[in-house]
């Protein structure tokens, strides 16, 4: 992906949000009892939707998106919407007989965070089929989905690789070797993060072991990564590119248990507790803070005006568009990313109320929130 199509993406966004203020403030768009200036909705208050999230070994789906969607779309509906929601546990046919029976019960609409992005196609047309809108939720699921939100992904792998090469400084040579860490095949996200994160490295350094990480699980990525220092020797890895925060952890026990004393820098993704925990204490270099609340809200207004029939706030949030093998043009929004490290962990995480400084700073890690001005 180009710069220059990164910061067009960018400033779609910041026109979508400028967009859905203006529609707010000047007609009342996001009040879903609607008025004399709009659309006649499609359905009004009384609406279910459906969420269906991938996995738990991932804190977030359970801490802020599940809870953050199911009270914008009370707050948008005037308490009357409410959320069906079911969570896969990384199990691609449960997932499909969740949606099935979603379908079977007659939701308004679909929130899919896939966990096989290709498997879940043909339950997607039977929504489709059905009358039910899907939007795809973080991850691009295939199927005639009719909208996607999610981060921008390979900006996230973008992000991921030049902070290795910044924690390597005048080491970040190609005779420096790394291993990589990447999700599981069957999320789209892996890929795009991968993506990214070589358009950085390559030439740079080397690397030396390369693994996809069934399921994304941290006990997959902490047997890949015994395999890689076995493989290279635990003295001769100068970084750890890891996809998410779980694989992180694993990677870093993986590491310990090796007898590293002196761990090289690792990536991560999601700003998970424990992964804040680490870079404060400098195991893990960084991680990836994607706001959630942003995320799961907008993709619950553009759930509900979708349903409502608001064209023009839903065409206001989705001014991006993203292709998948199955469906080209995809109305989409595409979230921006910060890279996390101990300078900025106050001024994001806990700024926008994601955790409490009480939550991160454990008795163990007092001194070194102390130095933060973590309190």
């Amino acid at each position: 992906m180009s710069r220059v199509a990164r910061l067009r993406r960018s400033a779609t966004a910041v026109a979508a949000s400028a967009v859905t203020v203006s529609l707010a403030a000047g007609c009342g768009a996001l009040d879903a009892g609607g008025g004399a200036t709009q659309a006649t909705p499609v359905k009004g208050n009384d609406v279910t939707v459906g969420l269906l999230l991938p996995e738990t070994a991932n804190t977030r789906y359970e801490k802020f998106d599940y809870p953050i969607i199911k009270a914008k779309v009370a707050s948008l509906t005037s308490g009357q919407g409410r959320v069906e929601y079911a969570n896969a546990g990384a199990d691609a046919d449960k997932q499909a007989k969740q949606l099935q029976k979603m379908i079977d019960e007659k939701v308004d609409v679909l929130l899919l965070d896939a966990v096989d992005a290709h498997a879940i196609a043909g339950e997607v047309k039977k929504a489709k089929d059905a009358g039910i809108p899907v939007i795809a939720y973080d991850r691009l699921a295939e199927g005639p989905i009719d909208a996607y939100i999610s981060f921008d992904n390979e900006l996230v792998g973008e992000v991921q690789g030049r902070s290795l090469l910044e924690a390597l400084g005048s080491a970040a040579n190609e005779s420096a070797k790394i291993v990589m860490m990447n999700g599981s095949v069957t999320d789209p996200n892996a890929a795009q993060f991968k993506a990214g994160a070589l358009a950085e490295l390559k030439g740079k350094v080397t690397v030396a072991q390369s693994f996809d990480t069934k399921d994304w699980k941290p006990e997959n990525a902490e047997a890949n990564m015994t395999k890689a220092i076995a493989a290279i020797g635990k003295d001769n890895i100068a970084a750890v590119y890891s996809a998410n925060d779980g694989m992180a952890g694993g990677i870093i026990k993986a590491l310990q248990a090796a007898g590293v004393t002196k761990l090289p820098p690792v990536t991560g993704q999601d700003a998970e507790l424990a992964a804040v925990q680490r870079i404060i204490s400098g195991e893990q270099y960084m991680s990836i803070y994607k706001p959630y609340p942003e995320e799961a809200q907008t993709a619950a207004e553009m759930a509900i005006a979708h349903i409502q029939g608001r064209d023009i706030l839903f065409d206001a949030l989705t001014r991006d568009k993203v292709s998948s093998p199955t469906t080209k043009d995809v109305p989409s929004q595409l979230v921006s990313v910060v890279a996390l490290t101990k300078d900025n962990i106050k001024s994001t995480v806990v700024q926008d109320g994601i955790y409490k400084a009480s939550e991160i700073c454990v008795p163990k890690l007092a001194s070194e929130c102390a130095a933060l001005g973590l309190k």
